[in-house]
Order: structure tokens, then C-alpha cells, then sequence
């Protein structure tokens, strides 16, 4: 099965070391507390981040946005963004690591002293943990594209649960992965609290109609960094881009589509729904943004 954030397996993973608040320890050893409110109770925020040739691609975005979500929830994290990239330079020096790498960064409210929700029980301030691996997409991903299937599950609306948060709370989103997968695609595809087109279960959604790109206005997606460079590329390169509503229709006879997310950059979509997207294989206009994303990277941009 083709899913957008499967790897292709690295030995050298079996051997990492994992920073659980600053300290060093090795994969089987890296534990947190049972009374840790992100294993309680999904309480905690985190980023995904790419390295490539010894650089953290936009960096700076995902430490904003992190921080960001920190205020949004009130979780104090306790030290500061370039506390947290010395950090992550000291797990990818201990792990040889270099580039085709993969760190998943959570920031939790901490342990609790009863295993209650009330945030005053957490009086051991925050747990940071950086998992760091080798990681690169799995070759058919490219040749296949992505089978998505609509799915009952919608994103929520922010007075419930913000959907543009990075929160551990991922339960809405699972479960949307796996109603697609007992429906034999590899993703789900969202819809909004008034069914228009969203994003999928872990990914931002983009499709092409006539040289044009769409998305989702953004209001109950992932606040997606590639998806903000997406916009961005569009924008440098003219190619008409817009933040809209647009419904299943629409979407099934798009000539192109796409999902964008830190993992896998840009990965064409073949089929929705059982519907073949075009003619099943990437379009230009997604092959063209695929190469222009990576020359940003390339270009620390």
C-alpha cells in the first residue's frame, strides 16, 4: 500500500538515539511517564521537520508555528527556539545524520501528579522529545501516486478543536485513516463541517482544473508550511492559484491533483474515490512544482 508517510526501511533506525529533554538515550530506552499528559491525554503540540544536506528545511517556520500552538494551548515549553536547535544539532550529530532525515519534535505539558485533565495537576513543566530517523519515501509513491477515499470523518471546527493546530489529540484524523483504508484507498479525503473539499487525514489537498491550482480556503486545514510554499511558488512562477471551496464534483474532474506535507513534499493523487484523476500518473503542473520546491530547499529559501 502507497501512504504518504511510509519509508522505506533504514537498519540504521533499529540504533538511534532519541532526546528526551536534552538527554541522549537510546530508541529502547527513550520513555516518558505514564503520567505524562501527552500519553493521559493527547495534551501536546509537535512539528515534523526535514533534513537535507545537513539543513533543516524552513526551520525558522515550524519553530514560529511551534511556538505558536505552545500559546494557542498555554503550554509553557520551557526553553527557547535556539535551545531547541541545539537540540535538534546534537541528536543529528550523535546519530551521524545528514540528509534524507526525518524528526518528529513534541512538546507536551509535562508529567502529572494525579491522573486527572485539569493542567494545574502537571507540576514538572513540559516534556520535549525529538525522535530522529532515516527516512526517505518509498519508491512506488512516485510511480503510483495516492488512492484517496472520501470519508464520514470532517475536520472540526475551531471552537471545538482547532484543526489547524499540530496537537497530539490525532484521533479524528485516525480514524478518517481507517475508514479509507477498510475502503482500499491509502488516504482519507476530508471534508469541512459544510462539505466542501478539506484536506486529507495527515496532508494538505491541492488539485488542478485548466492551468489553474486550488485549495481549500484554509479555515479547518492543517496550517501547512508546504502548502504555504506551494501558494508561494504559484505566485513567484504565475501560475493562478487560489484558497477556495470547491466540492467532490469539482474534485473528480480535476485533469491533475495533488497532497503536499513535510514528509513527502509534493505526491501526486491517481484515483479518488475509484475515480481515475486524468490519466492516473503526475501532471506537468505538479511535476513542475514538485522541481521548483526542491530548488527552494536547495536554495535555503
Amino acid at each position: 500500500m502507497s501512504l504518504t508517510h511510509q519509508a522505506r526501511e533504514d537498519y540504521r533506525n533499529k540504533e538511534i538515539l532519541v532526546n528526551v529533554n536534552g538527554q541522549l538515550v537510546s530508541r529502547e530506552e527513550a520513555t516518558v511517564s505514564v503520567y505524562d499528559s501527552g500519553f493521559m491525554m493527547g495534551d501536546g503540540i509537535w512539528e515534523g521537520l526535514r533534513l537535507y544536506n545537513g539543513k533543516w528545511a524552513f526551520l525558522d517556520e515550524h519553530l514560529e508555528r511551534l511556538f505558536e500552538a505552545a500559546k494557542a494551548v498555554d503550554i509553557e515549553v520551557g526553553i527557547n527556539a535556539k535551545e531547541i536547535f541545539l537540540r535538534l544539532e546534537d541528536t543529528r550529530s550523535a546519530n551521524s545524520m545528514y540528509n534524507d532525515v526525518h524528526a518528529r519534535l513534541m512538546v507536551t505539558r509535562g508529567k502529572k501528579v494525579r491522573p486527572f485533565q485539569h493542567p494545574s495537576l502537571c507540576l514538572y513543566g513540559s516534556t520535549v522529545v525529538i525522535i530522529m530517523e532515516h527516512s526517505k519515501t518509498v519508491e512506488n509513491l512516485s510511480r503510483k501516486g495516492i488512492r484517496l477515499a472520501t470519508v464520514s470523518q470532517i475536520r472540526g471546527l475551531p471552537t471545538s478543536q482547532d484543526p489547524k493546530l499540530n496537537s497530539h489529540s490525532k484521533l479524528n484524523c485516525i480514524l478518517a485513516c481507517i475508514q479509507a483504508e477498510k475502503a482500499g484507498a491509502d488516504e482519507a479525503l476530508m471534508l469541512d463541517p459544510n462539505g466542501f473539499v478539506c484536506t486529507t487525514n495527515s496532508c494538505n489537498f491541492f488539485l488542478v482544473k485548466n492551468g489553474h491550482v486550488w485549495t481549500s480556503t484554509g479555515d479547518y486545514c492543517m496550517n501547512g508550511i508546504t502548502r504555504k510554499k506551494v501558494i508561494q511558488i504559484c505566485f513567484e512562477q504565475k501560475i493562478p492559484c487560489f484558497e477556495r471551496n470547491f466540492s467532490l464534483v469539482d474534485t473528480y474532474s480535476a485533469d491533475e491533483a495533488f497532497l503536499t506535507g513535510t514528509f513527502g513534499g509534493q505526491t501526486y493523487v491517481s484515483e479518488i474515490d475509484g475515480r481515475q484523476i486524468s490519466d492516473g500518473k503526475i501532471g506537468e503542473i505538479t511535476r513542475y512544482i514538485k522541481n521548483m520546491y526542491k530548488n527552494m530547499i536547495k536554495n535555503g529559501k
